[in-house]
């Protein structure tokens, strides 16, 4: 009982942040204090770790890894259980859908040799369908989440041979608001997820044997009251291939003006607000995304392991490879977002030359493909690998060649 008051009153002083630094105090902050802060939190995090003798790319399994990937699976499906009822589960993460909206990803010209691989080989247009999500594990009001929000993008029509061969001609991308993942392995997520299944997630933060306070510290610089999920910033937070013993991060950077009003702060807001913005967005404008990709270049500052360490741009700046656009669009009607929940988003449905790397990514593997056929099950859904070419009642995109295709 105690434990749940504590929790209640950090949860309660984080909303009140949330409600008033809009729209004033948090850019403030963002641009004097959050790049200098992340660079001294990440001297500190550095500061803890030992160096390896590994190289550019190499991945070095964790003790225990299993172990811990089979309690995050456990924990998860249990939460699933508690909180939704058949026929209704959602994701055990990135729950809540804002969206999925239609778009298109157009690979750059004359990119640098090194960047000339898999995907970005050749330069071409995709049609993708993209997902806009909440945290999770649970559906909230969007002012009572955490000031997270995540994209998921399946690049469509992609051809070759695939590393998860339940999709034919996917490629899966995913991102978070954070450049940072919220815990640096397996072994730390097993111990949030343990935390998360009873309500009380701040308490693994609270834990100082380990590096979770300046974890937190570090999400916190990012973690804010989300206005518009198209206007944000997304980072994979953990590393790929990019062709042979080369690594990389990607991001998301919106490059458009979008609507992002939150009516009644400080007040309590409508629940789905950030859906609401959406809309009026796309009823107006077409919205651009710079997909950036970041090399790695140092195997310590740039660990593959440890995804709590921020990749310094100093040593490696981020480098536009492509552009996604999504055109004015409808989007929601409940046909389409009854959708949503046959498709299965697993950064393992890619190519070879960008196969996931770290403890984290490997066990999104085994976790994403069980718990995304779990709640499959449960709702009584197929697997639907998308073409593009799906129609719903009540969406449309106005004088856009996907909606002719």
């Amino acid at each position: 009982m105690l434990l749940r008051l504590l929790h209640r009153i950090i949860e309660f002083l984080l909303l009140v942040e949330r409600r008033f630094e809009q729209p004033f105090l948090r850019p403030a902050f963002n641009y004097l204090l959050r790049e200098p802060l992340a660079r001294l939190l990440t001297a500190l995090i550095n500061l803890g770790r030992s160096r390896e003798n590994v190289t550019l790319a190499e991945e070095t399994p964790q003790p225990g890894e299993d172990e811990d990937v089979q309690t995050m699976i456990d924990e998860m499906r249990r939460h699933l259980v508690i909180d939704f009822p058949p026929g209704g589960f959602e994701r055990a993460g990135n729950t809540k859908t804002h969206g999925l909206v239609r778009g298109e990803l157009t690979i750059h010209e004359d990119l640098p040799a090194c960047f000339r691989y898999g995907l970005f080989a050749t330069p071409k247009t995709y049609h993708c369908w993209v997902r806009f999500s909440g945290p999770g594990p649970h559906v909230e009001p969007d002012i009572d989440d955490v000031g997270f929000i995540s994209i998921s993008v399946k690049v469509l029509g992609v051809e070759g041979e695939k590393l998860w061969n339940d999709e034919k001609c996917t490629q899966d991308f995913t991102g978070v608001c954070t450049p940072t993942f919220v815990t640096p392995d397996v072994k730390a997520n097993a111990r949030l997820q343990y935390w998360s299944r009873r309500h009380l997630p701040a308490f693994y933060f609270l834990d100082f044997r380990g590096t979770h306070l300046l974890d937190m510290a570090m999400q916190g610089l990012w973690n804010e009251t989300q206005t518009n999920p198209l206007g944000a910033t997304f980072y994979s937070c953990v590393p790929y291939l990019l062709g042979p013993h080369q690594a990389m991060q990607y991001s998301f950077w919106s490059k458009t003006n979008v609507y992002r009003r939150i009516p009644r702060l400080p007040f309590r807001p409508p629940a789905n607000y950030l859906r609401d913005n959406m809309i009026r967005t796309l009823d107006e404008m077409d919205v651009e995304f710079e997909l950036r990709i970041q090399l790695q270049k140092d195997a310590f500052q740039m660990p593959i392991e440890n995804n709590a360490v921020l990749w310094p741009e100093r040593l490696s700046p981020r480098v536009p490879v492509a552009t996604l656009r999504i055109p004015k669009q409808t989007f929601d009607s409940p046909a389409q977002f009854a959708f949503t929940r046959n498709l299965k988003f697993n950064p393992w449905h890619c190519l070879p030359d960008h196969r996931p790397l770290g403890n984290q990514n490997r066990a999104r593997k085994r976790m994403y493909d069980e718990l995304s056929g779990f709640r499959q099950k449960m709702n009584g859904a197929i697997h639907i690998e998308p073409t593009g070419n799906e129609q719903f009642d009540g969406t449309s995109i106005a004088g856009d060649p996907l909606q002719r295709s």
